[in-house]
């Protein structure tokens, strides 16, 4: 068996996608997956700082990791009416100044990187954990903050404005979905490792979405939110077509991340292109 590092998030699309893996119901193809879950920052610190083989991250991470990584085109997380929002406290009254306090879910995150492609240099930007974006703001610790997963749908419960969404501006001006995280894996782990990773990873998530009862209970082990109606609504946001495979699509949507992000100056020179892994690259 060969041992493979697998960092994922312990979001519900994540668990579903490889339910599989963790339940220890698909053939693994000789590969033992020691498999860590973690928040999407921490994957990208992870995967970025030689803690994992393969990992969720974000693809605002993946940019910056292009050089020596390459997307697995199955277990993507991208989308239209997906992307994060930017909301403000009951009490935020526009235009944001020096002193407007911004909270956002991680440095490395696409969120952020939306912040800076469409807000750039408006406020005072904090990175925190995403969970603890809404409940500031609701507590007037904060006046805007970038917001991911449920909180586009129940902001309006917590008395917070909608700001901007910034999926959609995203979406507007690209014509293309919002790609949010993707599965990276080194590119020196080799062509056998790699195709056989794919191909186990693309089987737990065909497994998850022929028997998606079946999944839920690893879904609910890790989820922060147990209704399993807020669950299955998660899944059904972030898991579509274009997780199982990327596609012509998604490879445009990466593109289309990678040229705005290098046009706004966010991308080192000679930044090279994210590549997407078809088997014997």
């Amino acid at each position: 068996m060969t041992r493979v590092r697998l960092g994922i998030s312990t979001c519900p699309n994540d668990t579903f996608a490889f339910h599989g893996i963790l339940a220890q119901e698909v053939d693994t193809r000789g590969l033992d997956f020691e498999i860590t879950l973690l928040d999407v920052q921490e994957l990208n610190h992870g995967l970025r700082d030689g803690r994992f083989d393969i990992a969720k991250v974000s693809f605002h991470a993946a940019l910056h990791l292009s050089d020596r990584c390459v997307v697995l085109p199955s277990g993507s997380a991208l989308g239209f009416g997906v992307g994060p929002v930017l909301l403000g406290s009951p009490s935020f009254r526009s235009p944001p100044g020096a002193h407007t306090r911004v909270l956002c879910p991680g440095a490395d995150t696409t969120a952020n990187l939306l912040y800076q492609l469409f807000h750039d240099g408006e406020g005072s930007v904090h990175q925190v954990v995403f969970s603890d974006i809404m409940p500031a703001l609701s507590e007037g610790r904060a006046d805007l903050g970038v917001c991911i997963h449920e909180g586009r749908f129940t902001y309006a419960d917590q008395g917070l404005q909608l700001i901007e969404d910034l999926g959609a501006r995203f979406e507007e001006e690209t014509q293309a979905p919002l790609p949010l995280g993707g599965i990276l894996s080194r590119a020196d782990l080799g062509d056998d490792i790699i195709d056989r990773a794919q191909a186990v990873i693309r089987d737990s998530l065909l497994l998850a979405r022929s028997q998606p009862d079946a999944a839920l209970p690893t879904m609910r082990q890790h989820a922060q939110e147990l209704d399993d109606a807020v669950i299955s609504a998660h899944v059904d946001l972030y898991v579509n077509d274009w997780t199982v495979e990327l596609g012509s699509t998604g490879r445009h949507a990466l593109s289309e991340l990678s040229r705005c992000a290098a046009v706004a100056g966010l991308l080192p020179p000679g930044s090279a292109p994210l590549r997407v892994w078809r088997s014997g690259d």
